[in-house]
């Protein structure tokens, strides 16, 4: 079914009664009962103490929650300033409806700064509000993407693949292209709009939308830039255990864009550094345990699956690493180099791009050797603190830019 709207008729409602605001504050929610309520304390607190002459709406997007997330949600008071509206949006389910219900709701209310905060973050502050909202308001920015201070084996999907192919792509060096936590500006907004009800009905309705919106945002030619928000702390998601799914939702509108977009990533040669506002701060962030030999038998089970596939699509010289890797009896030796995962990466986005059956199945059988990569990260930083393995992913980062021409070689190669 397609859904003309994500806002139900009694939000409707509401917001005409609202008729406008100065900010809308967006948080996509589902089943983050312990975390919504001080994200809205946080964000509460922030438009009172920098933005307390604005007009302005906290708008919770819930995707059905079945634990008490929605009660919190409307039983947590705010200033009396500041409006909130707590809802169930309608569409597919998955955070870009979510935010969908947001970006109507901004530009019903014709709001001048529109910021996007993820619902299960720990480590928000009021400050927050303000690195997002002033670069757009204050300095003429339409689109500002975060940059945390994160835990090394956080954000694995990030730091081993949508950093790197965002950077090499389309030239920009956006280091948090999937962070979850943006600030838009109202003609940002109509941008978004302007692709069309369709793009609603894609992935890109599930996890790929902040994929989406950054390329999409690069790609339009407006301002964009980033703002240190400090450490992110959130409810912690092992690579092995919880971002199987999110893997696919996020590698395939990566790849789905690519093939949408060739004709100007094809013709762009080197990345270059955006603006970035406020100072980094320098705090270890907290660890947590990964399934490092978990990772590794993920991937030998793939190998024994999917090796005369991954053959016929992985260039020889990286599939004979891989199956090198298999012989490897210690998990500390386990070791993917920088070279072979780019041009595996490259391989993989070039068979996307031919492929006439299920994309979604050849995502999946990448996936066992997504934990491969990150088992060698792992390895290879295990004795870094944050700014060393940073080091490590810019590094990688250099390694994608450097072997585009690889890219440009196979992508039309059957």
């Amino acid at each position: 079914m397609k859904f003309h709207t994500a806002l139900r008729p009694w939000a409707n409602r509401r917001l005409e009664k609202i008729d406008h605001v100065d900010m809308v504050v967006g948080i996509p929610c589902f089943n983050n009962d312990s975390t919504i309520e001080h994200v809205i304390d946080m964000i509460s607190e922030g438009i009172a103490k920098y933005y307390k002459d604005f007009q302005a709406l906290i708008i919770i997007s819930d995707g059905g929650s079945t634990d008490d997330s929605r009660e919190i949600a409307r039983d947590k008071t705010v200033h009396p300033f500041i409006e909130k509206i707590v809802t169930i949006y309608r569409g597919i389910p998955g955070k870009g409806s979510a935010l969908r219900m947001i970006f109507e709701a901004a530009s019903s209310l014709k709001a001048k700064v529109c910021l996007l905060f993820d619902s299960d973050l720990r480590s928000i502050t009021p400050e927050w509000v303000k690195f997002l909202a002033d670069p757009v308001l204050n300095h003429g920015h339409d689109f500002v993407a975060p940059v945390y201070t994160r835990y090394k084996y956080d954000a694995t999907i990030t730091n081993n693949i949508a950093y790197n192919l965002t950077r090499a792509l389309y030239g920009k060096r956006v280091r948090q292209p999937i962070g979850g936590d943006f600030g838009l500006s109202r003609s940002m907004i109509k941008c978004y709009f302007n692709y069309g009800e369709d793009i609603w009905m894609t992935e890109i309705a599930k996890f790929g939308i902040d994929i989406w919106m950054t390329t999409s945002a690069i790609l339009a030619d407006v301002s964009i830039c980033q703002a240190y928000l400090g450490t992110k702390v959130h409810d912690v998601k092992d690579p092995l255990e919880n971002l199987g799914p999110m893997f696919r939702q996020v590698v395939f509108p990566l790849f789905q864009l690519m093939g949408d977009y060739s004709d100007k990533w094809r013709k762009i040669e080197e990345s270059i550094s955006i603006p970035t506002y406020g100072t980094p701060i320098q705090k270890e962030p907290e660890a947590f345990e990964v399934d490092l030999p978990g990772m590794i038998e993920n991937f030998k089970g793939g190998f024994k699956n999917l090796s005369v596939l991954w053959e016929k699509i992985i260039n020889p010289q990286s599939f004979a690493t891989i199956k090198s890797l298999i012989k490897k009896r210690k998990a500390e030796n386990f070791l993917m180099p920088t070279e072979d995962w780019a041009k595996i990466v490259y391989d993989f986005a070039s068979a996307f791009h031919q492929w006439k059956r299920d994309r979604g199945k050849l995502v999946e059988i990448m996936r066992p050797l997504y934990y491969a990569r990150v088992a060698s990260f792992i390895n290879r930083t295990k004795d870094m603190n944050h700014n060393q393995a940073e080091e490590i992913i810019e590094q990688q980062a250099q390694t994608f830019e450097q072997f585009k021409p690889y890219l440009l070689k196979i992508w039309e190669k059957e």
